[in-house]
Order: structure tokens, then sequence, then C-alpha cells
């Protein structure tokens, strides 16, 4: 296992030079966040996030995300040459040393929460989802205003594109899926880098659109479609676990080497489609931790983990979920839970 950490680049408060002062972690998670999703990065854009990790004593081996765009999963007529500005941002990563990428097929928004810093009894505040929080705006009204959603839409882009996912349910989702894997995973395969497809956060449809990796069975179907091993997962645990029929030990030991990359956070489900995240370990949420992390070093995960969405602590200001403080206790505490399975066995 290698350990991670997320690093959104230079206009990040989180900077470098304290992850390297993290005990354990390996490599950095980041992108280039300054191109446009569809277009190719440029290779001195990439050479330089590796150079500035490098000097810090890190590696980037991970690249979370290469945006898919939204015609893509529309299925457009320009998707061809998308896929293909796709692809040659994998031969790109690959020759810099990127050997996994996490990405996304979430229809016009990313994760979603209704809010962003809900008081905690400790002091601390956390990302937090309440379901009739979210169903009581409608955003073709242009009433929508909740953290987590992609503000980079006007009102009336947002509505052109809702409409044109209008025709698109889950069967034609995964149709565009497909066709998306079988041009791009071959390229992967050949260029010896994990794809790690994130799952839907949270795990359920809204507002009419699909979507579609969120339990065992659709990831099951999503592996199938091109069944080579770069075809993979990024098992998010806070993704999956929000919805409690998802048995997250059970879906590791299904999946077994096809997980290339772990998010691994920790959530208190409070009601039905209501959860508010949590300090890392077992004991303060919803999910068995340290069942996971069993599961996975059972299954001889070799791949990277990163702690992930972490509370606001110790009066600290930032990217909200991406704070330094909780995920640098959360990095530590997984690394403790896997030296001592690993010593175990």
């Amino acid at each position: 296992m290698k350990m991670s950490f997320r690093h959104y680049g230079k206009s990040d408060p989180v900077t470098l030079e304290q992850i390297s002062q993290i005990p354990a972690v390996y490599s950095i998670v980041s992108a280039c966040y300054d191109t446009p999703p569809g277009e190719v990065w440029k290779r001195e854009s990439i050479q330089e996030i590796k150079n500035d990790a490098n000097r810090r004593g890190l590696a980037f081996e991970v690249v979370e995300s290469v945006p898919v765009p939204e015609d893509i999963k529309l299925g457009a007529k320009n998707s061809p040459q998308l896929i293909d500005n796709f692809c040659e941002n994998i031969r790109r990563l690959s020759q810099a040393g990127v050997r996994c990428i996490c990405y996304n097929f979430m229809p016009v928004f990313d994760w979603l929460r209704s809010e962003l810093e809900r008081p905690m009894p400790d002091g601390s505040n956390s990302l937090a989802y309440d379901e009739k929080t979210v169903l009581s705006m409608d955003p073709r009204k242009g009433d929508l205003a909740l953290p987590g959603w992609d503000q980079s839409y006007t009102k009336d882009q947002l509505g052109q594109l809702l409409k044109k996912y209008e025709d698109i349910d889950e069967e034609k989702l995964f149709s565009n899926l497909g066709y998306f894997l079988e041009a791009v995973i071959p390229v992967a395969h050949e260029c010896k880098v994990n794809m790690a497809i994130h799952p839907d956060d949270p795990p359920w449809g809204m507002f009419g659109l699909p979507r579609i990796i969120t339990n065992e069975k659709n990831l099951s179907r999503m592996l199938k479609i091109v069944d080579l091993p770069e075809n993979g997962l990024t098992f998010c645990t806070g993704s999956l676990g929000a919805n409690p029929d998802n048995d997250l030990i059970s879906m590791i030991h299904s999946f077994g080497d096809r997980i290339h990359f772990a998010h691994v956070r920790n959530i208190k489900i409070t009601g039905n489609r209501q959860f508010h995240e949590t300090a890392h370990p077992t004991a303060c949420g919803s999910l068995d931790i340290y069942g996971i992390l069993k599961a996975l070093h059972e299954e001889k995960f070799d791949g990277y983990m990163r702690p992930d969405h972490g509370r606001m602590i110790w009066g600290e200001k930032g990217r909200y979920g991406y704070g330094l403080y909780d995920r640098a206790l959360g990095a530590m505490y997984l690394s403790g839970l896997w030296e001592a399975i690993d010593k175990q066995n």
C-alpha cells in the first residue's frame, strides 16, 4: 500500500512542505487544474507538478482527476475527438511516471453536500448531506444554492445541460460509458496506467439525472465492459458507504485486484439519505474502517490509498474537506492500522 495525499496545486493552502512532514506519505494526488475539461494537458505542466513534488521527497504517481467532459457522457457527436484527447493525456501522464488515474462519470454534478460546516459538539465542523434539503430546490428554476455543486455553469447553461440529459437514462449512460471505456482502456493497458473510476457521491440519482457507479451490481457490470486489469476502481468508502445497503467488505472481496485506489473516510449515517462526515477512526462513524483495511490487506491491495475528506479542526480554515490537520491525522491512523494488520499476518 502506498499512502498518498490530495494536493490542489499552487493555490492549495496546504503546502507540499507540510505534506512532506506527514510520516508515511509517499505520493501526492494532483492534476493540471488550470486546463479545461476535454483539452490535452501540457507536458510542461505535468512535469512541473512532478518536479515540485520530487523536490519535497514526494512522488507524483496518481492523478485525480482527468475530467470526463459532459459531451462524452451524453454521447455527443464530438465525443470521439474528446476521447482521443483523453487518451493523449493518459500517454503523457504515463511518460511522466503516473501509474493511476482517478476519474468519474457523474452527469453534470460532482460530489454534493447540503452543508459545508455542520458544527460538531467538540467544536469541529464537517461536510453533511440531507436529502430533504437537496430536493427542496430545483436547479431548472435557478434556485439551486447548495455547496458541492459545480459553479462553472450559468443559470442558462445549467438549464440547457439538464435538458440534454432528459433523454439519458441509466442504460444510455452505461452505453456511453462503454463506448468511452472501449477506447480508453486499451490505451491505458498499453501505457501501463491503471484507470480507477470513482463511485457517484452520493450513490443515488437526483433531479432526474441518472447515476450508475453506485453499488456492487453496477460496479461489476462496469468492470466487465472491458475485462482488462487496468479497468478498475477507486474504492471510496464514504461515497459507497452512504448507502447502508452497500456491503463494503463484501465488495472489496468481490473486486480484489481491480481496486487500484482507495479513498478511505468515515461517515455517520443519521437517517434515510442523511449523513455527516466524521474523523477517520471506526468508533467515530458508521463504517468499519478496520474491517475495510483488513479486507483490502487480505486481497493483497498494493495500490494507492489516501485519507479522504477531513473535518475542519483546531480553527483551521481552507478548502472544505481538504484541510491539513484532520487528513494528516487520518493518514497516520490508516498507516497505523495497515502496519498492525501487516504484522499480524
